[in-house]
């Protein structure tokens, strides 16, 4: 074979390869770059830190090797194909990406870049991916499987409120199709346990007081707050309006509880952002993200706030206690939160 022909032959096998980042060379520093729908708020820099621990643990260390570029929407979601691109055009080698607002825009940016989305609801559901098993090019991580576990939310709250016939449902209209899906299963659940629902739409984090007096006036006395990037942020002033209105609330991390909501469901996205250095470790050494299965938490945690109980005046069934895997308490001695976790492994409704 000649010269000419053999470059020739080369370089169509070159471009014919499936997508996948080029393998680790310890000479280049790699760009991660990460999207979030949030703006900087200490929570979700935790969960990045712990990211970062993990990857370093995997033989990537962050500023010695790899360099984190994060792009924040400050809740302003309009922004985010914006960001995406400006990832895009840096040349990132990863795109770590938080929600499934932040997703959709990173897949809209780029049909090459890696993306590793953290947190999504239900990737199939509003068009990240066809299937889990064998995802689609450029895109891969982890799901929380939130649209399921919406039902069991409510099932808490009705437990842990037996009078309860009516809640209000926050969600985020700038989450449009992840929205409608948690909705539609909250609903179904609601209706089957006799439970009227109102579903209040929160345009800005500013306008939380307002909605909670809108709360008010349709006669809601529980709230339901659904999975989203924004009320994670916001969670505490959403503890304390819910408080205030003397309103009972269950929420999707237990984070939540911890701010001051009557009860949580959810996965440890804490765990969840570790693991996602699994997959980004995996693409950096040449793996292709089609070829890394979508994974979904095997644990959901239930927490419980039994000072909010307290002030609420409500008493928590037995049976809720002794499931929960997380419980805060009131200690008049200390005067101060205490968190106390069961020493069983259970938790799983």
């Amino acid at each position: 074979m000649g010269r000419r022909a053999f470059l020739g032959g080369l370089a169509g096998t070159l471009l014919a390869r499936p997508l996948a980042a080029e393998p680790h060379n310890p000479q280049k520093r790699i760009q991660i770059g990460y999207l979030s729908p949030s703006a900087l708020n200490a929570l979700e820099s935790v969960w990045l830190l712990e990211f970062q621990k993990a990857l370093s643990t995997r033989g990537y260390p962050m500023d010695a090797e790899v360099a984190l570029v994060p792009r924040y929407a400050a809740d302003r979601h309009e922004r985010l194909p914006a960001l995406a691109a400006e990832l895009v055009d840096l040349g990132v080698d990863v795109i770590l990406t938080f929600a499934t607002p932040a997703s959709l825009a990173a897949k809209a940016a780029t049909t090459t870049i890696p993306i590793v989305m953290v947190a999504v609801g239900d990737p199939i559901g509003v068009g990240l991916v066809t299937r889990l098993n064998r995802p689609d090019a450029n895109l891969t991580g982890l799901a929380l499987n939130n649209v399921e576990s919406a039902g069991k939310r409510v099932e808490l709250l009705k437990q842990a409120v037996p009078l309860l016939s009516q809640a209000a449902v926050l969600a985020n209209p700038h989450n449009a199709s992840f929205t409608a899906l948690q909705v539609a299963r909250t609903r179904a659940v609601a209706d089957r346990m006799g439970v009227a629902l109102t579903v209040v739409a929160v345009t800005s984090p500013e306008r939380l007081a307002d909605t909670f007096a809108v709360v008010d006036r349709r006669g809601a006395h529980g709230v339901i707050v659904l999975p989203d990037a924004t009320f994670i942020a916001h969670r505490e002033r959403i503890a304390h309006l819910a408080l205030q209105h003397r309103l009972p609330s269950v929420a999707p991390a237990a984070e939540f509880v911890g701010a001051g909501c009557l009860l949580a469901y959810g996965p440890d996205v804490g765990e969840v952002y570790r693991q996602a250095a699994r997959f980004v470790e995996r693409i950096l050494r040449g793996a292709r993200p089609s070829d890394l299965p979508v994974e979904q938490p095997t644990k959901y945690e239930l927490g419980i706030n039994l000072k909010t109980a307290k002030a609420l005046g409500l008493t928590i069934p037995q049976s809720l206690l002794l499931r929960a895997d997380q419980v805060i308490e009131y200690s008049n001695e200390l005067g101060r939160l205490s968190q106390n976790v069961d020493s069983h492994t259970g938790g799983t409704i």
